[in-house]
């Protein structure tokens, strides 16, 4: 039930004027404006917060990735994704950190300089890295070079006769004398009566040609430019290499976890005959992309999914970009997977919904009951307006009363104006919410009651003699004496 101010402004009289035809006082904004105000405040407030969640969730993200040496196949793999993430806007961008070779790169992420890093497998890899992908797989391959002139001698066609020989290996990573030297012992041989002497990739044709050693050792991709051009120098320097098998490469293997079982396929290297001419028996190690352990899960499987989005697209670009592969998510795997990544890969990927409905019902829930109490601790604040509020509904009903038994009309007029003084307290306690509109209501019956009464009293003056009048105040004036 509405009710109209002006209507219980109109039914109140002081001093005979008619306060109805008066322009009323500009009132405050009511109760119920204030709270829908507040209440829309509150609704946009938790869109504006919902909608800067998900913008912050939802922004773009960079990660630093370390990678060496410069120029090599892996850098140029880092950099076609980079360029590719870039062109599609993808939710994860990439910041190539450029290091000196694999182990620099695992040192940074170690440290933490970095969130992602292309590791070699056989390498220390850092406690708080995890797989995100495989980025290629590596074959040893190892040939002997036919000497020439006076250094010419048996013909080596097994790794067990490399004892007392000299043994080049490509590139100047320390990683590649290890692995030599895995395969060197797995063969009875010690590795220091062997000759190991390493040599950048773009001199190994000229210590070909100088004969520098006996066998050489490359690693890398099957079809690596490196290596099909170190092989390629041997034919021209008129001899015809020797493949030299790795028939233990499963023993290796079962001994070094880090190493897997692989075989060059006939003709890899090309010419006539093929080279080789038969498949080749040998161990493969791979490279991989592991993430710091403290990045994102969200982020690795956003990362993860595009990283075989884009690889699809790079391929016919380049080629290298077809080796990439999705890592071990076994339990007893190497290195142990990214829970991002493995996401990525069972299919378990998290929407923006999953990962944050907890937060969202709890954000409510909070809300509501910070709502809840606050409307309490607004009441209590109330409290005395309120009390003092129904103190004064409770005079007014006492004023019906005596409204009845007043002897002249000054006292009816007096209590007329202290009516007015009540109502005006009432509507500035509803105004401010500290009563609701039932109670406003209760106090319009009372106030239409004391109205009546007075208008009833009035009447029954109005028809008395005047000197009944002073008769009878004189008479009361007496007995309170």
């Amino acid at each position: 039930m509405k009710l109209s101010l002006k209507r219980l402004f109109g039914r109140s009289m002081t001093g005979g004027l008619d306060l109805a035809e008066a322009p009323p006082p500009p009132s405050p904004r009511s109760a119920a404006r204030k709270t829908a105000l507040v209440s829309l405040a509150l609704v946009l407030a938790i869109i504006g917060a919902l909608a800067g969640g998900y913008y912050f969730a939802m922004r773009p993200v960079t990660l630093r990735i370390a990678v060496g040496p410069a120029n090599s196949d892996d850098v140029k793999v880092v950099q076609t994704l980079t360029q590719g993430f870039a062109q599609h806007k993808s939710q994860v961008r990439l910041r190539p950190i450029q290091t000196d070779g694999a182990t620099a790169s695992a040192n940074a992420l170690a440290e933490g300089k970095v969130d992602l890093a292309i590791v070699r497998g056989d390498l220390d890899v850092p406690k708080n890295a995890q797989a995100v992908a495989t980025l290629r797989k590596n074959v040893v391959v190892l040939w002997s070079v036919p000497a020439k002139g006076k250094k010419k001698g048996a013909k080596i066609t097994k790794i067990a006769q490399l004892a007392g020989h000299r043994i080049g290996v490509v590139g100047r990573t320390q990683a590649n004398v290890n692995l030599l030297k895995v395969i060197l012992q797995q063969y009875g041989v010690d590795p220091a009566k062997v000759e190991i002497v390493q040599f950048p990739a773009n001199e190994v044709a000229e210590a070909i040609k100088a004969q520098k050693a006996d066998v050489y050792l490359a690693a890398g991709p099957v079809n690596s430019r490196i290596t099909a051009d170190a092989i390629a120098a041997s034919i021209k320097e008129g001899g015809t290499p020797t493949f030299l098998a790795i028939d233990s490469a499963d023993a290796i293997a079962q001994n070094h976890p880090v190493y897997e079982a692989s075989e060059i396929p006939a003709g890899t290297y090309g010419g006539s005959p093929a080279r080789p001419e038969d498949e080749v028996k040998t161990i493969s190690f791979s490279h991989h992309i592991v993430a710091r352990k403290g990045v994102s899960e969200t982020t690795i499987a956003a990362f993860t999914r595009q990283l075989f989005a884009v690889r699809q697209q790079l391929v016919t670009e380049f080629p290298l970009a077809a080796k990439i592969e999705t890592p071990d998510t076994d339990k007893d795997a190497v290195i142990p997977v990214h829970p991002g990544a493995a996401a990525f890969v069972d299919g378990e990927e998290k929407t923006f919904l999953d990962q944050y409905s907890d937060y969202i019902w709890w954000g409510l829930m909070a809300l509501s009951a910070m709502g809840s109490i606050g409307a309490w601790f607004a009441g209590y604040l109330k409290k005395d307006e309120r009390d003092s509020n129904n103190h004064q509904r409770e005079r007014l009903l006492d004023m019906i009363a005596a409204a009845r038994k007043c002897e002249t009309t000054e006292e009816l007029d007096q209590m007329q104006t202290e009516a007015d003084d009540i109502l005006r307290d009432t509507l500035r306690c509803y105004d401010h919410g500290a009563i609701e509109e039932g109670a406003l209501t209760a106090f319009n019956i009372a106030l239409d009651q004391f109205h009546a009464a007075v208008a009833d009293r009035k009447t029954v003056l109005m028809s008395l003699p005047q000197n009944l009048q002073r008769a009878g105040a004189q008479f009361r004036a007496a007995g309170n004496a």
